[in-house]
């Protein structure tokens, strides 16, 4: 007993804690769509659930009739109402076997389709919602708050049910062996409602902020390990771990401020409810005296008393789940709520869409998060099918803010970019991005091995179209050199590979991918020279017959495109060839290389 009042007003974490009210429990109920296809093995489970309290229910009925057979008030002998007894507890076993197993198979399967459901949407979800929220809240998400709906369908829901119908039969079968006694027993509930009311709010509230101090610990160790290079680099290890001792410390000294107060109501609550059944003995004691109550009945009361007793105490603890889950339905229902760029349900057509000219007209972009700062002010280029098309400019001038509205990482501001005849914002996201492949300046790599990282190009491709695939990549060399070849495990984020190496991996899947269009993001800017030789060759054969659009930091890999646009402050101030560029005096460009030639 003791345990279940523990619990009550324990304190639900802030973020998972929701109001329970009609408009919240609507909200939440939406959730339980995912519950209809297995509906029937549910009513399965609420009947085996039935049952099974039926036969709880029974034991101190079986109890008293044991007493009254002691007393010899009874028709049956002790062994007929002993062998009836295990025969209920035969039976009630049974029931409960089913009754956890048929209610884990709908909570299994129906939370398998809300993974899979919320997966896929996240996936498909444009690259500005993974702006708005962290890469933990949306694991969050899929783990923890479908855990929680999870234990709701598996337990809470079927423990509810249960504590109100032993509540409702409890208070009926103890009404039926004696009104007076009932009244006297129900006269002690109101003063132990109103009390966990009131000592669960306070407790909420230190609770809370406990909640909120364990938090904090947890952003020191996610922002510590996230850096753990510049906490090495300044041998700040000391520093961090006064820190994250120091926030430990307020979450202790908040626990036990809830845990005092948690304790002073366990303790209150034991002593009134341990008085109340003193008292129905005592009060018992006397309808026994006077001849309107016997023994066993009072015995059977007892017991009854006790089972009310517990659901009460239970009915706080689902209380505290019912806001958890409703909270946790709301987060997940707001992320379905999400408009998908792509349909992964959607069947693949097998339609040739022809690619020509790409033409940007007057494109104008703010990101969604920061909606005041235009990065691209009135862009306008050609770039006609077979042409390497170079974009050069410093920092922050939206090199590769441009490069993600060709991959249609987000859509212009204002402005179209066409295609031929239309703007290609009338393809499909799918149909465009087949026809595009980008290589990024940091490529992160899969957890796997070689082959599955090539092969991320073209699900399903040959190990023949893999190597040689690696071979233009100019990585076969190298792959071949470990131990495993392509079954090489490449590690987190592809740390077991330099960067060289990542880079043509990355070129080799852009290669099996055979793109129409190729975006090429600071792709060597970051390597070495002769990781760059590598690389760049690599890239001239992947560039071969391709339309290309390369942003560049490093001028000397761009001479021989076919067109060069220079930017600054999201504008082209300069365009054409190497050539007729660096004939410009004053040009910008001619200075951009100049200044980078003083610097070698």
């Amino acid at each position: 007993m003791a345990k279940r009042h523990e619990k009550f007003g324990a304190g639900v974490d802030p973020k998972d804690s929701v109001k329970v009210t009609k408009k919240n429990l609507s909200k939440a109920i939406k959730i339980f769509r995912f519950v209809i296809p297995y509906k029937w093995t549910f009513v399965l489970g609420m009947v085996f659930l039935l049952l099974s309290n039926l036969t709880t229910l029974s034991f101190p009925l079986l109890i008293g009739e044991m007493t009254k057979v002691i007393e010899g008030k009874s028709k049956f002998q002790i062994n007929e109402v002993t062998l009836f007894f295990f025969a209920i507890l035969i039976i009630q076993s049974i029931l409960s076997f089913f009754r956890i197993y048929t209610f884990a198979q709908v909570s299994e399967k129906a939370m398998r389709d809300v993974r899979q459901t919320l997966y896929a949407k996240i996936i498909t979800l444009p690259i500005f919602h993974f702006e708005k929220r962290r890469v933990g809240e949306l694991m969050s998400r899929i783990t923890s708050d479908i855990t929680q709906l999870q234990d709701v369908l598996s337990i809470t829901l079927a423990e509810f049910f249960r504590q109100i119908f032993t509540l409702v039969g409890g208070v009926a079968l103890i009404t039926y062996l004696s009104w007076k006694l009932t009244l006297f027993m129900l006269a002690t509930f109101p003063l132990l409602v109103i009390s966990a009311i009131v000592f669960g709010k306070f407790i909420r509230k230190i609770s809370k902020k406990a909640q909120d101090e364990l938090a904090n610990t947890n952003i020191i160790v996610e922002e510590t390990f996230q850096s753990i290079q510049a906490v090495k680099a300044f041998t700040n290890e000391k520093y961090e771990v006064n820190r994250y001792t120091n926030s430990l410390n307020k979450v202790v000294n908040e626990a036990l401020k809830a845990a005092t107060l948690r304790g002073g109501f366990v303790s209150f609550i034991i002593f009134a409810l341990f008085g109340g059944i003193v008292g129905v003995v005592w009060y018992g004691a006397q309808l026994v005296a006077q001849g309107d109550l016997i023994l066993a009945d009072l015995l059977t009361f007892i017991f009854y008393t006790a089972f009310i007793g517990g659901s009460v105490g239970g009915l706080g603890d689902i209380y505290a789940q019912l806001q958890k889950t409703i909270g946790a339905s709301d987060r997940i229902l707001e992320i379905l709520g999400d408009p998908s760029e792509v349909d992964i349900h959607e069947k693949e057509t097998n339609a040739q869409i022809t690619f020509g000219t790409i033409d940007l007209q007057d494109i104008h972009f703010s990101y969604p998060s920061r909606p005041s700062v235009e990065i691209l002010k009135g862009i306008s280029f050609t770039i006609e099918p077979g042409q390497k098309i170079a974009i050069v400019g410093t920092s922050g001038t939206g090199k590769s803010t441009l490069a993600q509205l060709m991959m249609r990482f987000y859509e212009p501001s204002q402005g179209k970019i066409k295609m031929g005849d239309y703007a290609i914002q009338d393809l499909s996201v799918g149909d465009w991005r087949k026809m595009v492949a980008l290589v990024p300046q940091e490529v992160l790599l899969f957890g796997g091995s070689i082959r599955e990282n090539i092969a991320y190009g073209k699900p399903g491709a040959s190990e023949q179209e893999i190597q040689q695939a690696a071979e233009q990549a100019y990585a076969k060399e190298f792959i071949e050199s470990f131990p495993e070849k392509y079954d090489t495990l490449v590690g987190e984020r592809g740390v077991k590979l330099s960067g060289g190496q990542r880079q043509r991996i990355a070129i080799a899947r852009a290669i099996l991918k055979d793109p129409k269009f190729l975006i090429l993001d600071e792709a060597t800017s970051a390597l070495d020279s002769e990781s760059e030789k590598w690389v760049q060759s690599a890239l001239e054969e992947l560039m071969k017959n391709r339309t290309s659009l390369i942003i560049a930091h490093r001028l000397s890999t761009i001479r021989s495109a076919d067109k060069i646009i220079v930017m600054e402050s999201g504008k082209i101030v300069e365009m054409g060839s190497h050539e007729n560029l660096m004939a410009k005096k004053q040009g910008v460009y001619q200075k951009m290389v100049k200044l980078q030639t003083e610097n070698l």
